[in-house]
This record gives C-alpha cells, sequence and structure tokens, in this order.
C-alpha cells in the first residue's frame, strides 16, 4: 500500500495538487488545510474528498472556533488577516466539517499502526517541541506512551524522519509553505514500511497572482508571497 502523508497545506492549490501528483492508494492529512493562502475553499474540498485521515490544525481549530491559532508572533499579523478572511467565505458546513476534525487519530494500515498528531503528541495542537534537532532523549520524551509504529506529526513545517527504538517520527514538511530554505512542496510517501521525503515543484507564480488578488493590505501581500519565494523562516 502506498500512503501519502500532507500536512500544513495552508490553502495552497497549487501545491497540493503537485503533491497529489503522486500515485497513492490512501491520503492522510495533519492538518492546517486554511491560512496564508488564496484557495482556502478549494483546499477544504479536496481534502473532505480524497481523504482517508484528516486531523485538526491550529489554523483550522482558529478559523472554525474563532480562537487563537497561537502561532509564531513573526506571523501572527499574517494569519489573523487571512483567517478572518477566510471565514467570510467558507459555508456553515465546511466550517462544521472542519470543528468535527479530530484533534489526533489512531488507525492501522498495511498492517502497521499509526499515531497522528498536527504537532506533537503531549500538545497536539500548538507544540513546537519536535523539530529535526531534538536530541533523542528529548524526542524519547515527547512520544513516551505512544504505541505506533508510525508517529506522524506536521505543524513545524520542517520535514523529520527520526527513528526511536521500533518507532519512526515522520513529520512531511508543509505542502503549502515550506520554511526549510526549500519552496517546493514537501510531502512524505510511506509504502511497505519504509519512509521517503519527497519535493515537487509547483506553479508558485500563479499563487502569487493569487494572493495579489486578495483584498488584505499591501504589507501583509508582499509578507506572503516573501515567504513562498524564500522559503522564509518560522
Amino acid at each position: 500500500m502506498r500512503i501519502l502523508v500532507l500536512s500544513d497545506l495552508h490553502a495552497n492549490l497549487a501545491a497540493l495538487e503537485a503533491a497529489t501528483a503522486e500515485e497513492f492508494d490512501r491520503l492522510i492529512c495533519l492538518g492546517d488545510l486554511v491560512g496564508y493562502g488564496p484557495s482556502q475553499n478549494e483546499v477544504i474540498r479536496f481534502i473532505r474528498e480524497r481523504a482517508f485521515v484528516a486531523i485538526r490544525g491550529n489554523h483550522d481549530n482558529a478559523l472554525a472556533l474563532d480562537v487563537e491559532c497561537r502561532c509564531s508572533p513573526a506571523n501572527k499579523a499574517l494569519a489573523e488577516a487571512t483567517l478572518a478572511y477566510h471565514r467570510t467565505l467558507l459555508s456553515s458546513e465546511d466550517l462544521d466539517w472542519l470543528r468535527a476534525l479530530p484533534g489526533s487519530v489512531e488507525f492501522t494500515l498495511d498492517g502497521y499502526r499509526f499515531a497522528a498528531f498536527h504537532a506533537t503528541p503531549r500538545d497536539p495542537l500548538y507544540g513546537y517541541e519536535i523539530t529535526p534537532e531534538l536530541p533523542d532523549d528529548q524526542l524519547r520524551e515527547q512520544i513516551e506512551g505512544v504505541k505506533a509504529d508510525f508517529i506522524l506529526l506536521g505543524h513545524t513545517h520542517l520535514p523529520m524522519v527520526r527513528g526511536i527504538g521500533s518507532r519512526v517520527i515522520v513529520n512531511p514538511g508543509s505542502v503549502g509553505q515550506p520554511r526549510d530554505g526549500n519552496f517546493e512542496c514537501s510531502y512524505a510517501i510511506i509504502e511497505d514500511g519504509v519512509v521517503e521525503l519527497r519535493r515537487a515543484k509547483y506553479d508558485l507564480s500563479g499563487t502569487v497572482d493569487a494572493l495579489r488578488k486578495l483584498p488584505l493590505s499591501g504589507e501583509l501581500i508582499d509578507q506572503l508571497i516573501s515567504i513562498l519565494e524564500q522559503s522564509g523562516p518560522q
């Protein structure tokens, strides 16, 4: 079975289409469908129709429940402005769907046990502790008690595959807003128990053009475009 793992789509339809050009049998989405990008309705529709499992990210949570998204201070203005705009465009059905998404989920596929979180097992919506640089002993503490072969995480926008004992921790990186120095969309393929992190080019210029049409200040739009073009820091 070929499992496609996506996270942090952030309303970037062109990037999502590039990532899902891969052949796959099951699609797992780790949250943050909305915020920052120009195509929230289309991205939600795509995931609603095609995902085997989807969970709620902090931006989805903020939009659906009208609460703080608790993103990094550097991006707070961008998040608040785009989420407020997205909220005006979503149907009540899509809002209800976002609200109903689980914060974490366990499931079995292809004979393997999976545990999926948007951020971390200890803090499924907001935790930023699990990064590629986290020492093994601290990573072991973060996943203590999670009984799974694969632990799937997003939120940091930083792709990672780490092994701790018999468990494999996978962060596919961000589809819609990578922040690791590479603007190409990032995702993971799991097949026959083997994880591969992958990148795909997408129509960045089309996403930029769509961002320029949003009813936001020129300063905010320029910041959003800069993050996409430069794959800026979190």
